[in-house]
């Protein structure tokens, strides 16, 4: 067996074990059960004096949407297919459907030429639907109803003309032209990289909330540290890449394309600059790549809600819905629907 047969060998091992953990994940959250007479009312820093107050479901509620976005587009790249029927229900919000886009660009499963790449496409996508698993059950609690849970919104992950990929990649500096997220491993992993930096921005800045309730807090860095571990995967990938074939098949240099993806966030999400893509930074001067993104005191940046909506609603302006989610998410709590006006 060669060295990479037996790196892929490990990757499927993995995701066996981690379908065998889902019961464990089950039933360890009947210790934190969550009720809407027990959810204790909390502000989220750094958002406005004047937002509404959100509860610790309303937080999960949150998190879970964005989980719906990452494992339904990981689960078609990898194998083809969405996320069962099971996991989409819920009592709060509208349940919507996944938009897949037709032609080219459509979400599909990728015909991967790197089978390192595609082994990290199966892990991060099991990673993604067991945390989808985990937070319904959290928000269930030991009950049985899914009254308190938030359905699966409407989803774009089309790539196709009029589709939410194709929005980002032309309102990119520059556009990443002809872009395609499902064509091949480059462009793909371009794709998971717009997702990945938010997420691991988005629950840092979310743990504030969860601070009082040690199981949601201790929960909640268990996934940022996953997400965390899925942007590194992401961003060493896309550098190694860029390095080795500087001109790519999506007409796209890996280097050059994450900065462009970078710019767009940080277009967006407000006047303070919290990205930054794979080359070196004035912040990590010596160096060529940077694949770690940090503050000037080695520190990741934090997102608020309305911030991280923003990047997924591709719009600077407050809204309630656009780009990824076309009818914007599923949260009973109206102060965490809208993005910010920037």
């Amino acid at each position: 067996m060669t060295q990479t047969d037996q790196i892929i060998e490990a990757f499927d091992a993995r995701a066996r074990r981690r379908e065998e953990r889902r019961g464990f994940f089950k039933n360890a959250m009947g210790m934190a059960a969550v009720t809407a007479a027990g959810a204790a009312a909390m502000s989220i820093a750094g958002e406005a004096a004047a937002q509404t107050a959100v509860t610790e479901v309303d937080v999960l509620n949150f998190a879970l949407n964005l989980e719906y976005l990452e494992a339904q587009f990981y689960s078609y790249a990898a194998f083809g297919t969405g996320l069962p029927a099971n996991l989409l229900t819920g009592g709060v919000g509208t349940q919507g459907t996944v938009v897949t886009g037709t032609g080219t660009g459509s979400a599909r499963q990728v015909q991967f030429s790197d089978r390192g790449i595609a082994a990290y496409a199966r892990e991060i996508a099991a990673d993604e639907v067991a945390h989808v698993t985990f937070l319904r059950a959290a928000i269930r609690g030991t009950g049985t109803s899914d009254a308190l849970i938030a359905a699966q919104p409407q989803i774009d992950i089309s790539g196709a003309a009029g589709g939410a990929f194709a929005a980002a990649a032309a309102s990119t500096t520059p556009a990443l032209t002809g872009f395609d997220p499902y064509a091949n491993d480059d462009s793909f992993l371009q794709a998971a990289f717009i997702f990945e930096d938010v997420g691991v921005t988005a629950y840092k800045g979310a743990a504030g909330a969860l601070f009082n309730n040690k199981t949601y807090l201790e929960a909640a860095a268990g996934i940022l540290a996953v997400e965390a571990y899925h942007a590194a995967i992401v961003r060493t990938a896309l550098y190694a890449r860029g390095v080795a074939t500087p001109t790519i098949t999506t007409a796209q240099n890996n280097v050059a394309a994450t900065t462009a993806i970078s710019n767009l966030r940080d277009s967006v999400d407000g006047g303070t600059d919290l990205d930054q893509g794979i080359a070196a930074t004035t912040t990590n001067a010596g160096t060529t790549s940077n694949i770690v993104p940090l503050d000037p005191n080695g520190l990741a940046f934090s997102r608020t809600p309305a911030q991280v909506l923003n990047i997924v609603y591709l719009n600077p302006r407050s809204v309630t819905a656009g780009g990824f989610f076309p009818n914007g998410i599923n949260n009973g709590n109206s102060g965490l629907r809208s993005s910010a006006a920037n």
